[in-house]
C-alpha cells in the first residue's frame, strides 16, 4: 500500500519491495549496489517473516525519487551479563539497562538499515542532492509512519539508524537535532586488496615472516578439509546442517539483532547467482563449517559463517575461512573485503584494519531517551590488539 507523509508531502511508503514501481528504481539508479537492489531486498523480506518491513522513497518537488531507505522491525532481548562486584561503571550501566531495557521479555526495535549485515546499507541518497535535508526528511517520515499506525506506535520503543561510516557523519549528525544520540559500535574490519596480488601466494609473500608462518601452519592444519560450492541443485541437502552450524555461532555472539533464516540463501542464489558466495566445509563426510558473502561492486562482503567449534582449534577452520575470503577477493579482483565486526583481533592478523561505524538511536519516551543518552556515554567498542602482518619495507621481512 502506498502512503504519503503529510509532514513533508514528499515521502512515499511501501509495505513490500514488490510494490515499488520499476520506474522508481530506474530513476534512483541505486541497484548497482546490491544492498539497494530489489533482487537482494526481496530475498531478505520473503524469507524472514519474523521481521516486519517497510520502505520509504523521498521525492523532490517535481515528484522525482531522490532517496530511498528501508526499515526492519524486530523483536529484541538484552542478554544478561555478570556484574563485577566492585565495578562502579558496570553497576551504573546495569542500573540504567534495567530501567531502559527490562529483561523479562523481548521488545520491538525499529531499525533503519540491514539487521543482518554490518555497514551503511539502510539509506541511499542520489548524488547531487542535499544529504542533510534528505536524512532528516526520511527520519521524520519513519516517525510519521509509526505514529500513524496504532500497533506500531504501541509496540516500538526504540528507533535505530545503522551503521554510518565517518565519511557520512557530516550529514547524519543532523539526526541529533531530532533527539537521536550517537555511539560507536564494534568496527567493521576491512582489508584492501593490493593490485599486485594476482594469486593467493602473492598475498602470502607480502606478509612478515611470522605471519606467513602462522598462515602456512593454519593451512596445513586445515589441509584435510575440503570445500563444496553450494548451488541450487544441492542446497536442499545442505541447509539443515548449515542451520545447525549457524546456530552454534549465533549462540556465542554477545549481541545480535535476531536469527537469520538460512532459507534466504536459496533465494539469494536464485536472484544473484555467482555474485552470492556460498561454500560448505567438510571433514570426511561431516560438514564442519560454511561461509557466505556477496560480491558487491568492487567489494567482497563476508556474511554469516557456521563453525563446528569442537573441531575449530584442531583444524583451524575459521582461519581457513578467512584465507578463503581473501583468495576469493583476489580471484574476483575486488578492491576491498569487508569482514564484518566480530573477532577483530584474528581478522587483523590476516590484514584487516578497523573502520569505525556509528549508530543513531532514540527512545520513544522523553525521559528514557535522556537516560539512554547517559547510558550510551559509557558504551565503547571492545579494545583489541591490532596486528600488522604486512611488510612495509625490507627490514620488516623478519619482524
Amino acid at each position: 500500500m502506498l502512503n504519503f507523509c503529510p509532514m513533508t508531502k514528499l515521502v512515499l511508503f511501501y509495505n513490500s519491495i514488490t510494490e515499488i514501481p520499476t520506474e522508481t528504481w530506474d530513476e534512483l539508479n541505486c541497484a548497482s549496489n546490491l544492498y539497494f537492489s530489489p533482487s537482494y531486498l526481496i530475498s531478505i523480506e520473503k524469507n524472514n517473516p519474523q521481521i516486519s518491513f517497510f520502505y520509504l522513497v523521498l521525492i523532490d518537488d517535481t515528484l522525482k525519487p531522490i532517496a530511498f531507505s528501508y526499515v526492519q522491525i524486530i523483536d529484541f532481548k538484552i542478554k544478561k551479563h555478570p556484574i563485577a562486584a566492585n565495578n562502579e561503571l558496570e553497576k551504573t550501566k546495569s542500573f540504567l539497562r534495567k530501567i531502559l531495557f527490562p529483561e523479562e521479555k523481548p521488545f520491538k526495535i525499529l531499525v533503519c538499515g540491514n539487521t543482518f549485515v554490518s555497514g551503511e546499507h539502510g539509506v541511499f541518497i542520489k548524488p547531487g542532492h542535499d544529504e542533510k535535508k534528505a536524512i532528516k526528511a526520511l527520519t521524520k517520515g519513519i516517525l510519521y509512519e509509526v505514529n500513524s499506525n496504532r500497533k506500531l506506535n504501541k509496540d516500538i520503543r526504540l528507533f535505530l539508524l545503522k551503521d554510518f561510516m565517518n565519511e557520512s557523519l557530516s550529514f547524519t549528525n543532523e539526526l541529533k537535532e531530532l533527539n537521536y544520540s550517537s555511539f560507536n559500535v564494534e568496527p567493521n574490519m576491512t582489508m584492501n586488496i593490493q593490485g599486485k596480488w594476482l594469486h593467493f601466494d602473492d598475498y602470502l609473500a607480502s606478509m612478515k615472516t611470522k605471519f606467513r608462518v602462522k598462515a602456512r601452519k593454519a593451512l596445513k592444519q586445515s589441509s584435510e578439509i575440503y570445500v563444496k560450492e553450494v548451488s541450487l541443485k544441492n542446497i536442499e541437502r545442505q541447509l539443515p546442517n548449515m542451520t545447525l552450524l549457524y546456530q552454534k555461532v549465533a549462540e556465542k555472539a554477545s549481541f545480535n539483532f535476531g536469527d537469520f533464516n538460512l532459507e534466504t540463501y536459496r533465494t539469494l542464489k536464485e536472484n544473484l547467482g555467482e555474485k552470492y558466495i556460498l561454500k560448505t566445509y567438510w571433514l570426511d563426510d561431516k560438514m564442519v563449517g560454511f561461509i557466505s558473502g556477496i560480491l558487491n561492486e568492487k567489494s567482497l562482503d563476508a556474511h554469516f559463517v557456521g563453525i563446528d567449534y569442537a573441531l575449530n582449534r584442531e583444524y583451524a577452520i575459521y582461519q581457513k575461512m578467512l584465507y578463503d575470503y581473501i583468495s576469493i577477493g583476489i580471484k574476483n579482483k575486488v578492491k576491498i573485503i569487508n569482514f564484518g565486526r566480530t573477532a577483530s583481533e584474528i581478522k587483523s592478523s590476516v590484514g584487516a584494519i578497523p573502520k569505525a561505524l556509528t549508530i543513531y538511536i532514540r527512545h520513544k519516551r522523553t525521559l528514557k531517551n535522556k537516560l539512554l543518552k547517559l547510558f550510551l556515554q559509557q558504551i565503547a567498542p571492545t579494545p583489541f590488539n591490532q596486528k600488522h602482518p604486512f611488510k612495509t619495507s625490507q627490514k620488516d621481512e623478519n619482524s
